[in-house]
């Protein structure tokens, strides 16, 4: 098994850096070789991934999510990989952003990479563009504040709702406004249909 540990310092507060972590649908637009990733559920994602000319499609489990602390997984199914993420808050602007992953490669070339060193460069790398990424806007974008403890989602832990500089709460791409059966969910995140739901509520008000 290899094993990566990279951090980098982010200059947003500690709640805006781990919310836009929630957004695992965010994710190929600041991490190399992953192509799409789809929420299934509020503790199940799928990747597809384009590693050194190797395609996969594969499912992982969210293992634990706390809000502001940490968020820790691993793959269901081949490639064997786990990994965790801590938040640890530097100042009110200012958050540690720590990565530790443990994965098996399989093919030649992933071994030759693992190696020379190659795998921590690329998460190095990928650690600069989310930082690049979070800092060149002015909120997340989306959050989602349940709990995960062993895989299962916390019951009654609702999402907090984030406020954008529009007063609209945004609960990202593919979760659900919690977890409490008694709380209405949001769908999957649709801009047309979102805004006019805001749009509703708003003249609801």
């Amino acid at each position: 098994m290899a094993t990566v540990q990279e951090s980098i310092d982010v200059n947003v507060p500690l709640s805006q850096a781990y919310n836009q972590w929630t957004q695992f649908e965010d994710f190929p637009q600041f991490m190399s070789g992953v192509d799409a990733v789809r929420q299934l559920d509020d503790a199940t994602v799928h990747f597809q991934t384009s590693i050194g000319g190797v395609k996969r499609d594969y499912d992982a489990r969210i293992t634990c999510q706390t809000p502001d602390r940490q968020v820790s997984w691993e793959s269901l199914d081949g490639p064997r990989n786990a990994g965790t993420v801590r938040f640890t808050e530097l100042g009110p602007t200012e958050t540690k952003v720590d990565v530790e992953l443990v994965w098996e490669p399989g093919s030649a070339t992933e071994k030759i990479g693992s190696a020379v060193g190659l795998d921590s460069r690329q998460v190095g790398a990928d650690l600069k563009r989310f930082k690049k990424f979070i800092e060149g806007r002015d909120f997340e974008t989306g959050a989602w504040r349940g709990r995960v403890d062993d895989g299962d989602v916390a019951a009654h832990a609702p999402a907090e709702p984030l406020l954008t500089d529009t007063g609209y709460d945004v609960v990202g791409p593919g979760r659900t406004a919690g977890t409490d059966p008694d709380l209405a969910t949001e769908p999957a995140f649709d801009g047309g249909a979102a805004n006019a739901d805001r749009d509703r509520r708003a003249s609801d008000r």
